[in-house]
């Protein structure tokens, strides 16, 4: 959504952000290109939110939004019903995750909010799927997926030893980052200089890093923490592994792969539209550290294989998505919805 909101043409878009919290390691970024307004709301239920949904109502017609896009659960459950009431031309909601762990509640709160909606945007086929399972109809569907900006990661790459293993993934139970340092633990003894790098923060660090000594592999295991470096740590990797349970359409995974790496991943969501196992990477089942560790074991064993894949898997990247590709993408998605609704008036 940042990447979006810098790249819409100003001489078509007058673009405004507004966000519940003025803050985050992003928001300069936001800050530089796009005046940024607040409506902080503490929940749902709060009486205070109807005062804020007021407010909103109220800045939308005041800064006359032709198209309000909305980009989480949160944002899309308070702001869709809002730019309803408030007679914004284009409402346009996102499907970012696949959502396998929402309550019944959430999953209805939703719902309700993509009715207010003319269309909603899915990242992934599979974040499609699951809006589908939910009860929204297919010609309110539309797939863009994510972009990736390619020029801080046009590394050159030659065959070399896989030594260094990335992840990048918050510290959430859904990255089963528990599988990946089994898997570690299995492959270490046969690979005494292989080493392990987790960029991302999260609740499960601590039991995270208790888990690590467990197994015997905390020296091969470094915890970053939240970087904005990643393509710097893209760079000093040989090979990315993502082991999640649920994943929609991963920007880690995209860049990773644009970096020229070799990918392990699990088979899920739209992981099996980004990577084609054999070719730009290896996919294996989710849960299974046996199936993990042996595809890790085989690029370590394999420098030549290993840089085979990511070199196929940069090419697919570069020809498949960009940035730019994605901001025409929603530029086109708003002009021809506006253009119809014109005409239809």
């Amino acid at each position: 959504m940042t990447e979006l909101i810098r790249r819409l043409d100003r001489t078509k878009f007058d673009v405004r952000v507004a966000c519940f919290h003025r803050e985050g390691a992003w928001l300069p970024r936001v800050e530089a290109c796009a005046p940024v307004t607040e409506f902080p709301i503490a929940g749902f239920t709060r009486p205070a939110t109807l005062a804020r949904a007021a407010g909103f109502a109220r800045w939308l017609r005041s800064n006359r939004i032709a198209v309000l896009h909305s980009c989480d659960f949160y944002a899309n459950t308070f702001a869709l019903p809002v730019a309803a009431v408030a007679g914004v031309p284009l409402r346009v909601g996102s499907r970012r995750e696949l959502a396998p762990d929402k309550s019944p509640t959430k999953i209805a709160l939703q719902r309700h909010a993509y009715r207010c909606a003319h269309v909603i945007v899915a990242n992934s086929v599979a974040a499609a799927d699951s809006l589908l399972s939910e009860g929204v109809t297919d010609g309110r569907i539309r797939v863009i997926p994510n972009g990736v900006n390619l020029e801080p990661l046009a590394f050159q790459r030659s065959v070399r030893p896989v030594r260094t293993i990335l992840t990048v993934a918050n510290l959430r139970r859904e990255k089963a980052h528990e599988v990946l340092f089994g898997a570690i633990a299995r492959v270490a003894p046969r690979h005494p200089s292989l080493r392990l790098r987790l960029a991302g923060d999260g609740p499960r660090a601590a039991e995270l890093r208790a888990l690590a000594a467990s197994l015997g592999v905390a020296d091969r295991i470094a915890f970053l923490g939240h970087r904005e470096d990643v393509s710097a740590l893209l760079e000093d990797a040989d090979a990315f592994v993502l082991p999640s349970r649920s994943e929609s359409f991963p920007n880690s995974v995209i860049e990773a792969m644009a970096a020229g790496l070799p990918v392990i991943a699990s088979a899920v969501g739209g992981l099996l539209e980004l990577v084609c196992s054999g070719r730009t990477g290896v996919l294996v089942p989710v849960d299974d550290r046996g199936a993990l560790a042996e595809a890790i074991d085989s690029v370590v064993m394999d420098p030549e294989r290993a840089h085979a894949l990511g070199e196929a898997a940069r090419a697919d990247i570069a020809r498949r998505y960009s940035f730019d590709r994605m901001a025409r993408s929603f530029e086109d998605l708003y002009v021809s919805h506006l253009r119809a609704a014109s005409e239809a008036a």
